[in-house]
């Protein structure tokens, strides 16, 4: 199967998402903030957005998970680069799918198509973190075989030392 067509996995469809999907894209953006008690962090609009993933040379991507032909939750991913593999891979910035459809296996459609895109584009790996509260969605990963990487320890630069850093 190519990666750009829709995949069907029982009821659930999963596409990739177009100029028209931005405003349910976003909605799902502030639904995960919300379950994840980070929205107050969401500054992105709409229009940031539909900028980011379907501007001139867009640098994120986003499948859709459909049912009946409504969204029902969305991959936002983008390309990373394994220095140690030599090839690039997937890094799986946003999952989420609507509590009410949660159990159609949504979230297993959209991981089994950028496993498949992986596959298709000969990419190193699918990666992706998970906050070390969410026993539903940890259970979940490890249903489907994703080990968790010890040893490692995210860090971020954002907002003023990030400002502060770039003026040094």
């Amino acid at each position: 199967m190519s990666p750009e067509k829709t995949a069907v996995a029982g009821k659930v469809q999963v596409r990739p998402a177009t100029p028209a999907d931005a405003e349910a894209i976003h909605g799902f953006i502030l639904a995960l903030a919300e379950y994840e008690k980070l929205l107050d962090e969401v500054d992105a609009s709409q229009a940031d957005v539909a900028a980011a993933l379907f501007g001139d040379q867009p640098r994120a991507f986003c499948d859709i998970a459909l049912a009946d032909g409504a969204p029902i939750g969305f991959a936002l991913w983008f390309y990373n680069y394994s220095t140690f593999r030599g090839r690039h891979g997937i890094y799986l910035e946003d999952l989420f799918v609507i509590p009410q459809a949660r159990g159609l296996g949504a979230g297993k459609a959209l991981l089994r198509a950028l496993a498949r895109r992986c596959e298709a584009e000969g990419l190193a790996r699918l990666e992706w973190s998970v906050l070390d509260w969410n026993a539903p969605a940890i259970a979940f990963y490890d249903s489907l075989g994703a080990g968790a990487q010890s040893g490692w320890t995210v860090r971020r630069l954002t907002g003023a030392p990030l400002k502060a850093l770039a003026e040094s």
